[in-house]
């Protein structure tokens, strides 16, 4: 797929550091992402396959801790990179046009947390990309690659100016949008039908904004108990894509 630079700056100080085995690992692997430095103990990056030219820095466990938020489980390895460039709404329905893979779209999902997650979830049901609206989602950040186990680097994750204008676009691509919510009878599996969908997803407690129900096909709910009044947006982008990869 094309990649359109995406708009950052030089500075190191705004490089994201990704931690622990499988985020680092994912990125070295990805042709895609750039690699500025990696810190590490010997033993966990005697693991690696490093390339050649790459600034290496040997470091005590302790000395990695300084490097990334408090807590955060790096596992012997910290990695300085720049930001996945751009990648292009129309490359991506291009690429889905003769699949059904779902496609994901986050509404105002803002916690780098549940992105990650969510990512995790593209990547076990093979998704064909998440799209966000660049002004509300979170960067790449270490806590996001965390989450994401991996999945940041082979998922496409296409970030619009605007949301309603995309969900056009994916619409005329001959998805089926369906956005997710509490407040109605469909249930997701009545919808699913033999579509190829577009799910949509809202911010937790928030929801989905009026704007971006309008821009959908029809509104559908996931079959929870009473007892519940809601699931935590991975969750249910986990047993939404699930749903839609059981069809068969």
């Amino acid at each position: 797929m094309a990649r359109r630079p995406r708009r950052q700056s030089g500075s190191s100080n705004q490089r994201p550091r990704f931690w622990g085995r499988h985020p680092v690992s994912a990125a070295l692997a990805n042709p895609n992402r750039t690699i500025r430095r990696i810190w590490g103990t010997r033993e966990a990056l005697s693991a690696l396959d490093l390339p050649q030219g790459l600034p290496i820095e040997y470091a005590e466990a302790a000395d990695l801790a300084r490097l990334v938020p408090g807590d955060a489980p790096h596992q012997g390895m910290v990695a300085e990179v720049d930001p996945l460039d751009d990648i292009w709404l129309e490359d991506v329905l291009e690429a889905g046009a003769n699949d059904r893979r779902p496609l994901l779209i986050l509404d105002q999902v803002t916690d780098p947390h549940n992105v990650g997650a969510v990512l995790r979830s593209a990547a076990a049901f093979d998704a064909l990309a998440i799209v966000t609206q660049d002004r509300h989602a979170p960067p790449e950040s270490g806590a996001l690659a965390r989450a994401a186990s991996g999945a940041l680097e082979i998922v496409p994750w296409v970030r619009v100016v605007n949301l309603a204008r995309a969900l056009d676009d994916i619409g005329a691509a001959g998805f089926w949008r369906i956005g997710l919510t509490g407040h109605t009878d469909r249930l997701l599996g009545e919808a699913l039908g033999d579509a190829r969908p577009a799910l949509v997803l809202g911010a937790e407690g928030e929801g989905m904004r009026h704007n971006t129900e309008t821009h959908c096909d029809e509104l559908a709910r996931l079959p929870i108990s009473d007892k519940v009044e809601s699931l935590n947006v991975s969750n249910a982008a986990a047993i939404s894509l699930y749903a839609a990869a059981a069809r068969g």
